[in-house]
């Protein structure tokens, strides 16, 4: 049985081939498949590798380009605090208008309009209600305090105005 396991290992691994022929199963190995195999295995490490190194000379030379014009000079520094300051003071300034967002009448229009909607699908559900109510009433014969109570609709339910 161990001999079975380990030809079977070796079949997985490609180490030997196995073929079946009739009610027989055929094992064989040639030297230079394992040779050729690493051969291939060889040649796409080199072309990984060559890719590699052309990569990492082409970020050289970018790296490169893009350092001829950032010497660090008193004008540069001097930008670049102005950018950063400028920066600062641009989120400052968000910071102060969203504070003030809820007075903007654009958006005081736009509450307006999701409190209508809002209102009309309440009214609409109301409706609903209303027809279901009237529905139960003819259909099964029971009083309207009842139909309330049971779902527990309150007294004063109403329309929204």
């Amino acid at each position: 049985m161990s001999v079975k396991d380990v030809l079977q290992s070796l079949v997985d691994d490609g180490m030997v081939d196995c073929e079946r022929i009739g009610t027989s199963n055929y094992y064989w190995a040639f030297p230079s498949k394992a040779l050729h195999a690493r051969k291939r295995k060889l040649e796409a490490l080199e072309s990984q590798l060559s890719e590699g190194n052309q990569k990492q000379a082409n970020l050289q030379k970018s790296i490169e380009k893009a350092k001829i014009g950032r010497h660090e000079t008193e004008e540069r520094t001097k930008l670049t605090k102005e950018l950063s300051s400028l920066r600062e003071q641009r989120e400052q300034l968000k910071a102060e208008v969203e504070k003030y967002r809820e007075c903007d009448p654009q958006v005081v229009e736009e509450i307006r309009q999701a409190n209508k909607v809002a209102k009309d699908a309440a009214n609409r559900w109301t409706d609903n209600i209303f027809a279901i109510k009237s529905w139960a009433k003819r259909k099964f014969g029971l009083e309207e305090n009842k139909i309330d109570k049971n779902f527990g609709i309150p007294e004063d339910f109403d329309y929204i105005d």
